[in-house]
């Protein structure tokens, strides 16, 4: 997950809002990437049991794919698999974790999160997952991002070579804080899928804010 010669600034993740009808979260989705670049879509297990979740992932992942966007599936490998999904995103324990980067990576990413502390980041980073992801699933139900958040995405970018992403508040104005933290990445969901929104109107102004306020990467061209 780096970004791409066009892109070369803080891009947009998308993390799968909770809705259970598969052909509603297709279209929602769909609308999103009209609206610009998008790098990647998490899709959140949200509690569900595999069949559910399985019937989610299987509308989403060939629509994503079919656009350039790489999807990661939230803790579970054989539906992963079974959909063909581009990674895993996992959220546990170091060991649990080095084990699915020595199985798996090298096929597919292994995104890891959960970390609340600089010693949970670093513990996690040692396992050399793919990326490193700050913040919660269903916690961006404020306009601005988590200050935990912020301050560990900052020092990451600062430290550590392995990508980040941070996520945002539910205001498209919060992807600014996110991109001043030098983060790869800004995580977008409900300030995407709100109720009433327009997804890729949304997408889009996150965009454009990001073109003018995120900083520029080295390429090292």
């Amino acid at each position: 997950m780096t970004a791409t010669e066009e892109v070369k600034r803080c891009r947009v993740v998308l993390i799968a809002p909770r809705i259970d009808d598969p052909a509603q979260l297709k279209s929602l989705i769909a609308a999103a990437t009209e609206g610009g670049d998008v790098a990647s879509l998490i899709l959140p297990a949200h509690g569900d049991g595999e069949a559910a979740f399985q019937r989610r992932a299987e509308a989403i992942v060939p629509m994503a794919q079919a656009r350039g966007i790489a999807v990661m599936i939230e803790g579970d490998t054989r539906i992963a698999g079974r959909v063909g999904a581009d990674g895993i995103h996992f959220e546990g324990r170091k060991a649990e974790l080095e084990e699915l980067v020595e199985k798996f990576q090298g096929r597919v990413m292994i995104g890891a999160g959960g970390a609340k502390t600089r010693d949970d980041a670093l513990e996690l980073g040692e396992a050399r997952p793919d990326y490193m992801f700050f913040g919660r699933f269903g916690y961006d139900n404020t306009p601005k991002p988590h200050p935990r958040n912020i301050a560990l995405g900052r020092w990451w970018a600062e430290m550590i070579e392995l990508p980040g992403i941070v996520m945002a508040g539910s205001d498209i104005a919060s992807v600014e804080t996110v991109a001043a933290t030098g983060a790869e990445f800004v995580a977008l969901s409900n300030a995407i899928f709100a109720e009433g929104a327009d997804p890729a109107e949304r997408v889009a102004a996150a965009n454009a804010l990001l073109d003018e306020v995120a900083p520029r990467f080295e390429t090292g061209e």
